[in-house]
């Protein structure tokens, strides 16, 4: 028997882990793959001042790149700068980032089963029963409390009872080049919009320090071909950045861009994207998958504290985080969709009349102004005053 067992040592569950360890409970990770931190499925940003919001100090190693802003680009080429305290980032080296953080959860006192994959759980009194696969065989685990940090779709969620499967329209078909020889500006990232772009998406790159991430998320039911294809046009139709690159790694997979799911049954909490904590704008789900499960261990222990780990007792965790992030996902949702009915003229007359500051504004859920800024654009107030008024 073991107080938290926690499946998936991504960053949300190596933080839990951590977390937990350190306030004295007795924790096991199991990590389905051989190494942990790769492959990663992700463009490496993180920023600065959230960072200091969570208190949370990244190892030097784990840096890629430093930022101080990004670069937005319409569909004709024209480019609005976003810079600012809040744009002040990193580009990380996720293989290295995750490491650490599963080693600062190892120092805390966690244990780690690496190669080691959850294949069922049985209810078992106040207690579940997990059964997982690794190196040495199939094992059980007995455990007061299930964390599943197991990623998209979560298997831990599901056996839990929970909803987890998303709908098909809020995934993003996602795929990224690690590229070396681009030529891009090394302290900015940079965002391409346009329907032959990337439908009901964007394109990308973020510097790192000897290569770059290069890719886009598509929405499928818009798009004409697959997100590969996608991506290779948009770096043939970019020699500007692209004539020397050639890539050196390869990934993709499927983005939430909507939190719809319940956070917790008897004895589970699901943190990261187990639970689609991402932005639903661009798709981020770093800072918000380390803050949950920071928001999670806090709950988790008061409930092992007082023996009680009711569906009724963990919703604690789900209050906690609708508190901190529940309206403004709610207006970020809206703003989603008010941006997959703009066509690429519509997004020329956006990049014309907007500031950097502006679209920071949006991305932080505060668009009245825009509103207010479209009262003379018929083709486009129609639209705001649908998808954005309350």
């Amino acid at each position: 028997m073991i107080d938290c067992l926690i499946v998936g040592a991504g960053p949300a569950g190596s933080t839990m882990a951590k977390e937990m360890a350190s306030r004295g409970f007795s924790v096991v990770v199991v990590e389905k793959r051989q190494e942990i931190g790769a492959p990663k499925r992700c463009a490496e940003g993180i920023t600065k001042h959230g960072l200091k919001k969570l208190g949370i100090e990244i190892h030097p190693l784990g840096i890629s790149g430093k930022i101080k802003g990004a670069m937005l680009y319409a569909p004709s080429g024209k480019k609005v700068v976003m810079e600012g305290t809040e744009m002040d980032g990193y580009v990380l080296e996720r293989k290295v980032f995750e490491k650490d953080l599963a080693s600062q959860a190892i120092k805390s006192g966690a244990k780690y089963m690496i190669k080691t994959q959850a294949i069922k759980m049985r209810k078992e009194g106040n207690s579940w029963v997990v059964s997982v696969n690794g190196i040495d065989g199939e094992q059980e685990i007995k455990t007061r409390i299930v964390i599943g940090a197991d990623g998209v779709e979560s298997k831990v969620g599901k056996w839990a009872g929970l909803k987890t499967a998303n709908r098909i329209t809020d995934y993003h078909s996602g795929i990224q080049f690690e590229m070396a020889g681009v030529n891009a500006d090394e302290k900015y990232i940079h965002l391409f919009f346009g329907r032959d772009v990337a439908p009901l998406g964007y394109a990308w790159i973020f510097p790192k320090a000897f290569s770059a991430n290069v890719g886009l998320g598509i929405l499928e039911k818009a798009a004409k071909m697959r997100s590969y294809e996608y991506l290779k046009k948009f770096i043939k139709d970019h020699p500007e950045f692209f004539k020397e690159a050639q890539p050196i790694e390869i990934n993709g997979g499927g983005v939430p861009v909507a939190h719809f799911t319940s956070m917790v049954s008897d004895g589970v909490m699901l943190v990261g994207d187990a639970a689609q904590l991402v932005n639903p704008i661009h798709g981020g789900g770093i800072l918000r998958a380390m803050h949950s499960s920071i928001i999670a261990s806090d709950v988790a222990e008061k409930a092992l504290k007082e023996g009680n780990t009711s569906k009724e007792r963990l919703m604690e965790y789900e209050k906690k985080w609708d508190e901190e992030y529940g309206e403004k996902t709610k207006k970020l949702m809206k703003l989603r969709r008010f941006l997959e009915k703009l066509e690429d003229k519509d997004f020329e007359l956006l990049a014309d009349m907007l500031e950097g500051e502006d679209i920071y504004e949006l991305t932080q859920a505060k668009y009245r102004f825009l509103i207010k800024k479209l009262i003379r654009k018929p083709s486009l107030i129609g639209l705001a005053k649908k998808y954005l008024m309350d």
